[in-house]
Formats: C-alpha cells, sequence, structure tokens
C-alpha cells in the first residue's frame, strides 16, 4: 500500500482564528477555522483520501476493507473497524471552554462509546499564548461544584504559559483548556465525548449561556495534584525523541536536517507523520515517494518495512 494522504476537514467556531489556512496552504475563504481533523474516522466526520491509487476513499472504507494490513494485526483485535486515532491541528484566537473527557469505564458507565486520553505538542503560538492543565491545589468534587457555581474554578487550575516545542499528556480525568493564541497538534482517541466543566460565563449569539455538563464532569474528574504537567524533555537533532507513551499512542517528534531512514519492520501498527515545519520527502519501502512540508500529515499502513525521509523537516510521529 502506499503513503495516504487526506483532504483536511476544516472546522469554523466562534473561538477560531487564521493560522490553519496559511499553515496548510490552502486556498479558501473560510474565516475563524479553529480546527483541521487530518486524520479521523470518527462517523459523519471520515476523513477521504486527498490523492493517489485510492483517492475520493474514506478512511473508514478502506479499513473496513484493508483491515490489519492498514492498521496491524494486534489494533485489528482491539479495534475492529474503528480507527484508533483522531490528529487535529486547533488555533485558539479565544479561550475555548474548561473540558474534562471520561475514561473508557466512565464512558461506558454514562453510555457513551469511549472515553478519550490526548496530547498537545504547541507549534508557533502567539507571543502571550498559554494552556491550562490539571489541578495545581487538592479539592474535594464538593468543593469542585461550589467552584464551578462561584465562578473560581480557574484559580484551582495549573496555567502554563507555552512556547514552540512544549508538550502536555492529558491522559482522560485531567481537566484542561486551550487558552488565546494558542496553535497546536493534537493527537487523541477517536472520541468525541467532552464535558464542557466552565465557559467564563459567555453567551451564544442568541443570549444563552453554553451547557455544562457539570454531574458527569464529575464523576470523570482525576483529583490527583501532580508538581508540573509538562512533558519534561531535550530536543535533539536527527533521532527520535520520545514525548508520550502509553497504551493508547506512542509519539515522538523528529528534527531533520538530513536523510533519516526509519524502521518498522518489526512494528505491528499503521504510523501517522506530521509535519510541524519545513520541508522534505518520503521514500517508503514499496518504492513510492511522497512530498512532505509543514501542514502535511500522512498515513503509513502497517504493511510498510521503512520509510526514508529527506530534507529540512521537523514532524510528530505516532503509533498505537
Amino acid at each position: 500500500m502506499e503513503v495516504l494522504k487526506f483532504e483536511p476537514l476544516l472546522k469554523q467556531t466562534i473561538w477560531g482564528g487564521s493560522k490553519i489556512v496559511t499553515f496548510k496552504h490552502l486556498q479558501t475563504d473560510l474565516d475563524n477555522v479553529g480546527e483541521s481533523w487530518e486524520v479521523s474516522g470518527v462517523p459523519g466526520n471520515e476523513s477521504v483520501v486527498s490523492e493517489g491509487e485510492f483517492k475520493g476513499r474514506k478512511l473508514n472504507e478502506l479499513l473496513a476493507e484493508m483491515k490489519e494490513k492498514l492498521v496491524g494485526e494486534d489494533n485489528y483485535r482491539r479495534f475492529g473497524d474503528r480507527f484508533p486515532l483522531l490528529i487535529k491541528f486547533i488555533d485558539a484566537r479565544q479561550d475555548l471552554s474548561i473540558q474534562v473527557h471520561p475514561d473508557d469505564e466512565t464512558a461506558h458507565r454514562q453510555g457513551k462509546p469511549m472515553g478519550k486520553t490526548e496530547m498537545w505538542y504547541v507549534m508557533d503560538s502567539d507571543e502571550d499564548a498559554s494552556l491550562k492543565v490539571g489541578l495545581k491545589k487538592k479539592i474535594t468534587p464538593g468543593e469542585y461544584s461550589r467552584m464551578v457555581e462561584d465562578d473560581t474554578i480557574c484559580d484551582a487550575l495549573g496555567n502554563y504559559k507555552v512556547k514552540s516545542g512544549d508538550c502536555f499528556f492529558i491522559p482522560a480525568g485531567r481537566i484542561h483548556a486551550i487558552c488565546s493564541g494558542s496553535f497546536i497538534a493534537e493527537i487523541q482517541q477517536t472520541s468525541d465525548v467532552t464535558y464542557r466543566i466552565y465557559d467564563y460565563k459567555r453567551k451564544d449569539k442568541d443570549g444563552n449561556y453554553r451547557e455544562l455538563h457539570t454531574r458527569e464532569a464529575a464523576e470523570a474528574i482525576d483529583y490527583t495534584v501532580l508538581d508540573d504537567y509538562r512533558t519534561d524533555y531535550t530536543p535533539a537533532k536527527n533521532e527520535a525523541t520520545q514525548l508520550v507513551s502509553c497504551p493508547l499512542f506512542t509519539t515522538a517528534v523528529y528534527d531533520l536536517t538530513e536523510p533519516m531512514t526509519l524502521d518498522y519492520s518489526e512494528l505491528d501498527s499503521f504510523v501517522i507523520l506530521i509535519a510541524l515545519k519545513g520541508e522534505g520527502e518520503i521514500l517508503i519501502s514499496c518504492g513510492t515517494t511522497c512530498s512532505f512540508r509543514e501542514g502535511e500529515t500522512v498515513l503509513l499502513p502497517a504493511t510498510t518495512d521503512t520509510v526514508k525521509v529527506s530534507g529540512t523537516v521537523k514532524f510528530l510521529e505516532t503509533f498505537v
């Protein structure tokens, strides 16, 4: 199988900005693009192949047809015809609501198909960009409900000024919010379950407050307090630098200035490469090549043995 590229699914939002269209070198008149869904198997929002042999085919159709050849034997046993990861770029011109996602067990108990664990990699954001992640002080479920009511919940959250290269792991249960000026790549479970905890008492265009999910969120929140929620790693050139490893995905960042061959011959998984900066070329073991520049995301099928990446390019690599 060849490298797969997809048409971006652009999402206009009230909080979206203008970075995504420029970053992805798109020609569009859309304003306030808050998200670009790069690889998605979410029903109703399936990615469509943009070029090559499978142009026009939906990701879920290819998965149902190719099964373990696309995602790997173990992944197909675990997830069946549901593609396990959702990849996004997110551009926040305004603060997003404070949220939490349930884990799988809690989601099932609440009648949802599954929970959501995710990670953020910060790209070129505004100078004053920030993210809210985790609890910075111990609170009880009762105190949480009271702080939502009296508008003090933000006092309990970690607030981080961010710059390009910062990384945050957001396991299910960890409270978080993307704040204005932030431009991030997001890797997550294929799930659209989000519980809105607090929305700064903002009203929509009709003068109504947005719905909160206070009770459901209370059941999902992990009240553990950590000293620092930022992922600590040392950037390096021309080698893999691991950022996150969990049962749902493993992610590394590469910053290449010279050609590098990536060996996936022993990996029983698809691989997704997300270009963050620069440009180059991908040559896979079957002999096919494709361009690879900032803003592009490619899916390598599980049948891929080796990939040679050349050029000056920084990218994320993720697999299950």
